[in-house]
């Protein structure tokens, strides 16, 4: 499907509003935890640690794309109620790449990682809103398929915008843990009726259905690199 060789996948994530925040350091003490997880739980899927490299910015390198969707999803978790953007570019990567920091590689993946966090803060400026959280890029040859992902990614923006307390809480504990309504109910104390009426109000079946078709998608990016 993709037309890709010896490609990465870099991220770039932003903290929106984050001159505006209270606690600006115990946000980045808490981001700089939650990188830390995902460096040990993801360690055979990153060519480069994720660190932060700005005040409000961070960014990490992946061999492949198998995992993009469930990174992301995790530092989201991690740091909600903090909202967050994400670019992703895929390319090669020219310069050499430390393991440990993801700071001095270069190449057109981390090009297009950074044109896509300018994309979305663009598009935020002209619709006075959120206008989505995370942004592929790619080279031409595989436009259409980037349409394709940031079309999808769009509209489970548009679901969980409209996400209460209670169903985000519920939805993020099915999608962590990877089980059924009755373990969640149980880690969350509560019964199974109201773990199952939230995820039909909160559309949490098209959601994951979404987030999976990404997924699969993403899982062919970089296969050799693994």
């Amino acid at each position: 499907m993709f037309f890709f060789e010896n490609v990465y996948i870099a991220i770039i994530g932003d903290i929106q509003d984050s001159k505006i925040l209270e606690d600006r350091k115990g946000i980045q003490i808490k981001l700089e935890k939650v990188l830390e997880e995902i460096n040990i739980q993801y360690s055979n899927d990153i060519a480069s640690k994720f660190i932060i490299t700005l005040g409000d910015e961070f960014q990490g390198l992946l061999l492949s794309g198998a995992n993009v969707m469930n990174i992301i999803s995790k530092i989201e978790r991690g740091m909600y109620p903090v909202r967050l953007r994400f670019g992703v570019g895929i390319g090669e990567i020219t310069t050499d790449i430390n393991p440990n920091m993801s700071i001095g590689a270069d190449g057109p993946g981390y090009y297009r990682a950074r044109a896509a966090i300018e994309n979305l803060k663009e598009k935020e400026k002209k619709k006075k809103t959120y206008a989505g959280d995370i942004l592929f890029k790619a080279d031409d040859k595989n436009q259409t398929i980037m349409n394709m992902l940031n079309t999808i990614i769009e509209l489970m923006f548009a679901i969980k915008s409209f996400w209460s307390n209670r169903q985000r809480e519920i939805i993020w504990n099915m999608l962590e843990y990877h089980d059924n309504q009755i373990d969640t109910a149980r880690r969350l104390k509560i019964k199974q009726p109201t773990v199952q009426k939230a995820l039909v109000a909160g559309k949490y079946y098209s959601y994951k259905g979404a987030m999976d078709t990404v997924a699969s998608v993403l899982r062919e990016i970089g296969e050799g690199n693994v």
